[in-house]
């Protein structure tokens, strides 16, 4: 195992470990001494660590993980499982938004449209992509492509993986709240199969105006919530260093998210994150999102709408009091 170029706190004692291999190794090289049995005993170790960091990952090491600088991105996946994708540009009312994209692709054989929140790698395709956080022309773009996905019957693929929509004064001005409840209102409405994955962070209506969706699937390791734990933590304790509380608060991890009926799926992903092993990451996302659409394609229209209608009714849990009266 290599050491990684990026470590999280709670992966350094695995980096620790990795480098005491690497000198075993070396050591063995330079010396030609038999260091066989300690290095299998590092190995070992090596593999215990790893198996008790990653089984016991708290919500705020989970939203770590989904924030990973070499996590794959949506493009990443949509490279690796579909074929031909086409990106179409422009909202058709102010400009291109590079944060939300779009497109046709084939998916096993099929023509499917591609929505997609999209970061950046480097400096400069960051800036481009606004770290991900799409403005009102962006969401009004994603409308116009499930249109038109609607119009030639092609199912819609969403991918989310932001940390909320731009709250920028620009992006305010063109009402960029609107452009969000649009979408709401309209996907509800589509009369065209729709999935959404979230790959990484799911950030407040930045990702909900994607996510209204037949199926919703999400990885093993990424989160979604209505607020970041950094913004909830700052809210209620005045202290963003009270992130892990309220991660564990919210409940934004996949596990929980599964037990509360808000996704319908948890993707799983390789040891240590999907950045591991991003090729066994997009296979079985690949085969979740065929099953689930085979699942879709087997209702007509109405049903599709009736059955998206009561996933989103029985969302939530809720209590009646009762009056007191006097």
């Amino acid at each position: 195992m290599e050491t990684p170029a990026y470590v999280l706190e709670f992966e350094k004692p695995l980096r620790e470990l990795t480098k005491q291999l690497d000198e075993l190794r070396q050591q063995s090289i330079e010396t030609h001494i038999d260091l066989a049995k300690e290095i299998r005993d590092i190995e070992g170790k090596i593999e215990a660590t790893h198996r008790d960091i990653y089984s016991n990952l708290s919500p705020w090491q989970k939203v770590q993980i989904a924030r990973h600088p070499k996590r794959p991105y949506a493009l990443d996946y949509v490279h690796a499982i579909c074929e031909g994708f086409q990106e179409l540009h422009g909202d058709r009312q102010f400009k291109d938004d590079q944060a939300l994209i779009g497109g046709t692709a084939f998916f096993n054989g099929d023509a499917v449209m591609i929505i997609a929140q999209q970061k950046g790698r480097d400096p400069k395709e960051r800036i481009a992509r606004n770290f991900g956080m799409a403005q009102p022309e962006g969401y009004r773009k994603a409308l116009r492509l499930m249109k038109m996905a609607e119009k030639f019957n092609l199912p819609v693929f969403t991918f989310i993986d932001t940390p909320g929509a731009f709250p920028g004064i620009e992006s305010e001005a063109r009402h960029v709240s609107e452009a969000i409840a649009v979408n709401l209102r309209e996907m509800a409405m589509l009369r065209t199969p729709t999935i959404s994955v979230v790959v990484g962070e799911g950030g407040s209506g930045g990702a909900l105006g994607i996510g209204v969706t037949d199926r919703v699937l999400i990885f093993e390791n990424s989160y979604y919530s209505v607020i970041s734990p950094e913004g909830c933590a700052a809210i209620l304790w005045k202290d963003g260093a009270k992130a892990p509380l309220a991660a564990e608060a919210l409940k934004v991890t996949a596990d929980s998210l599964e037990k509360l009926g808000v996704v319908d799926e948890v993707v799983a992903e390789p040891a240590g994150g999907a950045h591991n092993d991003p090729a066994q990451a997009a296979a079985v996302l690949k085969y979740s999102l065929h099953k689930h659409l085979n699942d879709l394609r087997a209702l007509d229209p109405e049903k599709l709408l009736d059955t998206r209608y009561e996933r989103y009714r029985h969302l939530g849990v809720f209590e009646e009091a009762g009056v007191v009266r006097s």
